[in-house]
């Protein structure tokens, strides 16, 4: 369908070495994007690129580093102008008891989860809003609406996102922006690989979704092809879950 077509679009995707990133990154090669990966670890961030193939950029910065990712991007978008569509998936979890955690670590997921989306965010939306259009996609989690003990920074980190998201929509909406979120329930990630390891967890996880499985990241491309797609032109604000029913039933 035409409406779903990316070709001759420009995404850039956080966090995009590896698991829900790298699937959206190739989700939208599939669907004629240009795609910029990006990740702190440039050496393996090429890696990844020549395995993905043709129509591949990379752009290596620590999303938590505001100077770096600011001097990165700028750096990029004078040699290949803004993107079109603008994926904030960088992520990290730290676990531990609220009354046991470092503060360090709760900055480090809030900087990450949170405080990155909106240093992107805006860096680009500069530029989206100067040409009247643009998508950008927060990637958020099940955790904007239900939480777990020992994941309070996350957690609130993705909440914040979830509202970020809605201020962005608030902002720039009238300058041609659609700004959604993509809420992911449990997937099989290197992120999630303790649990998934853990059989009593996964018990627990295909007994609690309606789905009756752990998700994957490609369970989360079709979405987001969708939301960085003419198809979603009217769809702003909104924090979608993608979770096999987890947040629909008690």
């Amino acid at each position: 369908m035409p409406t779903f077509d990316l070709a001759g679009r420009l995404a850039l995707v956080t966090g995009s070495r590896r698991g829900i990133g790298r699937a959206i990154a190739e989700a939208y090669l599939a669907a004629g994007a240009r795609v910029i990966l990006n990740s702190p670890d440039a050496t393996a961030l090429e890696a990844t690129a020549s395995e993905l193939g043709d129509n591949v950029l990379t752009c290596a910065f620590d999303v938590s580093d505001t100077e770096a990712a600011d001097a990165a991007l700028t750096s990029l978008f004078d040699e290949h102008g803004y993107p079109d569509v603008l994926v904030n998936n960088a992520g990290i979890q730290l676990r531990g008891p609220l009354t046991e955690l470092p503060v360090e670590d709760w900055r480090r997921v809030v900087d990450v989860n949170l405080t990155s989306a909106f240093v992107v965010g805006r860096t680009v939306a500069r530029g989206m809003i100067a040409r009247g259009s643009g998508k950008i996609i927060n990637i958020c989690s099940v955790q904007n609406h239900l939480v777990r003990p020992t994941t309070a920074p996350y957690a609130a980190a993705k909440s914040g996102l979830g509202g970020l998201t809605r201020s962005m929509c608030a902002e720039w909406a009238r300058h041609g922006l659609q700004v959604n979120g993509l809420a992911p329930g449990y997937l099989d990630t290197e992120l999630n690989a303790s649990l998934v390891a853990d059989p009593e967890f996964t018990d627990w996880i295909t007994r609690r979704t309606p789905a009756g499985r752990w998700g994957t990241p490609e369970d989360i491309t079709g979405p987001a092809v969708w939301l960085a797609s003419p198809a979603s032109d009217f769809v702003n604000g909104q924090v979608i879950y993608v979770d096999g029913g987890l947040t629909a039933v008690i």
